[in-house]
């Protein structure tokens, strides 16, 4: 799953974006409101966390903005006075929670996922395709009741494919949700994933497949 800071505290974006990044998220951080509302016309996120105090435009005007086009991506709040009059204005201008600085590393990811759940329309705390298992609250992919053990991006390029289930997600939909802004993907950056993936899934009953020129689908393997 894929996040958007929008931090001018250069330190404290730092910091976020490691914390986040160790659970597994991709997390692109810009430092100001104009660059966020650019990036927010061209880019999916699955949550964006939104700093009410910016250089180049306030984060109410970019939630405002981002409202006005339709998008309903789940906006977190952070700002470092927490009176009921910011409160009020963030949740009226279209905010989906709110959090006062200095932040608690649990409490953030918490409400993270709890965004997540609930822009899910209540998705089930476990997801399974055959013998492979993925519990929601805590992002795990387990086998047989065992951790799957994967690295960060291949953890994306899964979790990607568990959610859509059972339909085509295209190579542009895997590279937008694995890599950043800042990164420079290669060109087979995707099917070197999908090939460790499918080393880990070699006793799973659940496969990924190849659909040539259209993208990958994870299915259940058809009983032999």
């Amino acid at each position: 799953m894929k996040l958007l800071l929008v931090e001018d505290n250069i330190e404290l974006a730092h910091w976020v974006v490691n914390l986040l990044r160790q659970e597994n998220f991709a997390v692109d951080c810009v430092p100001d409101g104009e660059r966020a509302d650019q990036v927010l016309k061209t880019q999916r996120y699955d949550v964006v966390l939104l700093d009410l105090r910016l250089p180049r435009m306030d984060g109410r005007d970019v939630l405002a903005r981002l409202r006005r086009r339709g998008n309903t991506v789940p906006v977190l709040m952070l700002t470092a006075h927490g009176s009921t009059e910011d409160k009020v204005d963030c949740f009226s201008t279209g905010a989906d929670d709110y959090i006062v600085k200095p932040v608690d590393a649990r409490e953030l990811v918490a409400r993270i996922k709890a965004l997540i759940r609930r822009q899910s329309g209540g998705m089930s705390s476990c997801l399974t395709c055959g013998d492979l298992e993925y519990i929601s609250d805590t992002r795990e992919f387990r086998h047989h009741g065992a951790p799957l053990s994967l690295r960060r991006r291949e953890h994306t390029v899964l979790e990607t494919l568990m959610l859509r289930q059972g339909k085509t997600v295209s190579k542009t939909i895997l590279l937008e949700s694995v890599f950043s802004l800042d990164d420079e993907p290669s060109a087979d950056a995707i099917d070197i994933y999908i090939h460790r993936l499918r080393k880990h899934l070699a006793k799973s009953s659940a496969q990924i497949m190849t659909l040539r020129g259209l993208g990958y689908i994870l299915r259940k393997k058809d009983p032999e």
